[in-house]
């Protein structure tokens, strides 16, 4: 439906619609939300953070942890396939994937986790237990890790407080709520678009209106607004002024800027990769370096059921670009040590090949174990967490939970753990899993904090 008023033989734009079409979607849900009146709680008591940021590079549909981070060179072709070579790493006795060769120098920035589990084969339940740390049940709908940032430290660390604290790039995560029974507060803004395009689109702030319509628009809408000037006094209308000018603040002034990436060296952005996935870690660390303390880089096409070897060999390169470059520009920066890096997928895959039609080569489907890469933010580098059997199909030792991984991240955000989460009907949410919830557990990563 098309909102407009007839004026002396012209259309004109309503205010209703004018709004619509410059300021919509989720930042405007983002900005009434600001204007509510809510305020987050104070951060629970817990040991000094290490960390102020998260950069969540997460790989759905579930990456092969014998492709990647976890090869079996010894299993053979079954197991293997082409990808039989891994190669050293700088990090003494750590072996990745052969298309990884730049991960490969920057190891002693990073540990890997090869005995990560929950036994989960899925792709929604899988997501949810990795990022709440809980098996989804009836009774509640658990918060992932970015919405507990939000909550706790959303507020204290934004050098802008009109750039939402936690950011998706580009695309929502799954078919889950990633706020849970945190509620809107803490629903995480997803950009849309692609920052790889010429000009990087993000949804209801940087629009196809160059800046000049935009202005134009809003005197407009100035000269139009009738019912503001008659009740522009009143709490309401306020409220709505403020949030419109808030809105056109984030659009046209410097917090907008920010998503453009076009201010960056051209030699950056190739360093990274001419690729969205490429582009939106650069965009990442723009994103912590302003002060936003939860990113996700949502990279997808990792359900390689058929023809695995081949979709490796593409994106292998591209995530291998994109990361190490993230990892090597945050230290650059002097950002390393205060952002953590988490990059894993929701499970791991078959370690033994399909090889028969229809799959071709492709891998299923495996919860059982699989690889999780963690580093910065007081995670120490060079590291290797536990192990998988010599065929890379069940934990050999030291499993590694997702509620274990969790926990040792919100302990070096200065979050305590086993705080209580302020549950709406006042049901009793630890932030962590306990012996009251029948979550298992192998401990937090004590040996790499």
């Amino acid at each position: 439906m098309h909102h407009t008023a007839v004026h002396g033989g012209e259309a004109l734009i309503t205010r209703r619609a004018l709004l619509q079409h410059g300021l919509s979607g989720a930042m405007g849900a983002m900005l009434a939300a600001r204007l509510s009146g809510q305020t987050p709680p104070g951060t629970p008591n817990a040991r000094p953070a290490k960390a102020r940021a998260v950069i969540q590079v997460w790989l759905w549909g579930g990456p092969s942890h014998v492709d990647t981070f976890d090869p079996k060179p010894e299993a053979g072709n079954d197991y293997t396939g082409p990808l039989n070579k891994p190669i050293a790493t700088v990090a003494k006795g750590m072996l990745i994937s052969e298309l990884l060769p730049l991960l490969a120098k920057q190891a002693d920035k990073f540990s890997l986790i090869r005995s990560a589990t929950h036994g989960n084969g899925g792709h929604e339940t899988a997501a949810y237990l990795v990022q709440t740390g809980r098996n989804p049940n009836d009774r509640v709908v658990h918060p992932c890790v970015g919405a507990v940032v939000c909550l706790y430290k959303g507020k204290e660390q934004r050098a802008d407080p009109l750039v939402p604290p936690y950011i998706i790039l580009t695309q929502p995560q799954g078919r889950f709520s990633e706020a849970g029974f945190l509620g809107s507060r803490c629903k995480p803004f997803c950009t849309g678009g692609d920052p790889n395009a010429p000009r990087f689109v993000v949804e209801g702030l940087v629009g196809q209106a160059t800046e000049e319509q935009l202005r134009a628009r809003r005197d407009l809408l100035n000269r139009v607004n009738s019912l503001g000037r008659v009740a522009g006094d009143q709490p309401t209308m306020q409220a709505l002024a403020k949030s419109e000018d808030q809105a056109y603040d984030l659009i046209l002034g410097d917090s907008g800027k920010l998503f453009d990436l076009n201010q960056e060296k051209g030699d950056l952005r190739e360093r990274y990769g001419r690729n969205t996935f490429g582009q939106s870690c650069l965009m990442a660390r723009r994103l912590v370096q302003r002060g936003v303390p939860y990113v996700t880089v949502n990279y997808g096409g990792w359900d390689t059921h058929k023809e695995n070897f081949p979709a490796m060999r593409r994106k292998l390169p591209e995530l291998d670009k994109g990361l190490a470059t993230l990892f090597d520009d945050l230290k650059e920066r002097g950002l390393l040590d205060s952002t953590i890096v988490w990059c894993c997928g929701e499970f791991g895959r078959a370690p033994k090949v399909a090889w028969e039609a229809p799959w071709d080569g492709g891998r299923h489907h495996w919860g059982s174990v699989f690889s999780v890469l963690v580093g910065g933010g007081g995670f120490k580098g060079g590291e290797v967490v536990g192990s998988s059997d010599a065929k890379g199909e069940q934990v050999k030792n030291r499993p590694v939970y997702p509620g274990d991984l969790l926990g040792s991240m919100y302990e070096l955000l200065g979050i305590d753990p086993e705080s209580k989460l302020p549950h709406p009907q006042g049901l009793r949410v630890r932030l962590t899993p306990d012996a009251e919830d029948e979550e298992k557990s192998g401990g937090r990563l004590k040996e790499i904090l």
